[in-house]
């Protein structure tokens, strides 16, 4: 059977994602609130609120695999579990079950708290922080007791195209990095995610969970340092560390050995790369 795609939530990596698995063929059907028009692009766009499960009722059939990656409405506990966890049980409820054969959750190393600057892998025992990071893992642990073949991309923070904000608050002389004790910078490419994505959807036997992330955990202070010469702004003055930052490297061993290698190894090649590209 050929592969019969929906994307739930396709933003920026769903539409990057949804590229690689069209270029091999698959038919890709896009859900979301509000699609976007029809640009010629090959996904087959859908309009649905994940939150109500009565917009999903017309959902095509066959589906065999599914990507669930969408954005809540807000950042606050509620709208984090009526997107991730309650989202996800009306999405599966409304398809045939008999015909999917992959779902893949994208979920966050939020899941894991601080580890004192040791190394984080798929083994690591959960330990939530803040509410994202607690409901994600609620979504996760929810869909690996269904019967269903499931496969949780645990993302480290996104940068790429259209991701700029660190570039330009280093540029306004507004960012800020504690340099008095290191806190660590896990960092994945948004192209080289989606490649993580497509690549897990056509795996023969994937394991349950996987860390997405580059090969180069950095200092915080080194990639703000980095950056800011890459710009030729003045380098970031002593601060707290941004909200989310910790001391865990996380450790993408896992995700290697299944045959996925990043083009972006270390994030300071890949926002040369990105910076050569915007200016």
């Amino acid at each position: 059977m050929s592969e019969r795609i929906l994307i739930a939530g396709c933003g920026d990596l769903g539409r990057r994602a949804a590229a690689l698995l069209l270029a091999r063929g698959a038919e890709v059907h896009a859900l979301r609130r509000r699609p976007p028009a029809r640009d010629g692009d090959g996904i087959r766009w859908l309009a649905g609120d994940l939150t109500q499960p009565a917009t999903l009722r017309g959902l095509p059939r066959g589906i065999t695999g599914v990507v669930y990656a969408p954005a809540p409405a807000a950042r606050d506990e509620a709208a984090y579990r009526a997107v991730f966890v309650d989202g996800l049980r009306h999405l599966l409820g409304a398809l045939d079950g008999a015909v999917l054969r992959r779902v893949l959750f994208v979920s966050s190393s939020a899941v894991y708290g601080g580890h004192g600057d040791a190394w984080v892998d798929e083994d690591t025992p959960p330990a939530p922080p803040g509410f994202n990071g607690a409901v994600l893992l609620a979504a996760e642990r929810w869909l690996a007791a269904q019967p269903l073949p499931a496969v949780a991309l645990r993302l480290a923070g996104l940068y790429g195209p259209g991701r700029l904000q660190l570039l330009d608050r280093l540029r306004r002389g507004e960012a800020r990095v504690p340099r008095a004790r290191p806190y660590w910078a896990n960092r994945i490419q948004v192209d080289d995610a989606a490649a993580a994505v497509a690549h897990l959807l056509a795996l023969e036997r994937p394991a349950p969970v996987y860390v997405g992330a580059d090969d180069t955990p950095l200092p915080l202070d080194a990639l703000y340092d980095h950056l800011a010469r890459l710009l030729g702004a003045p380098l970031p003055a002593e601060g707290p560390a941004p909200a989310g930052a910790g001391g865990k490297r996380l450790r993408n061993a896992r995700l290697r050995a299944s045959g996925w290698a990043p083009r972006w190894p270390d994030a300071r090649a890949g926002y040369a790369a990105l910076l050569g590209e915007v200016a």
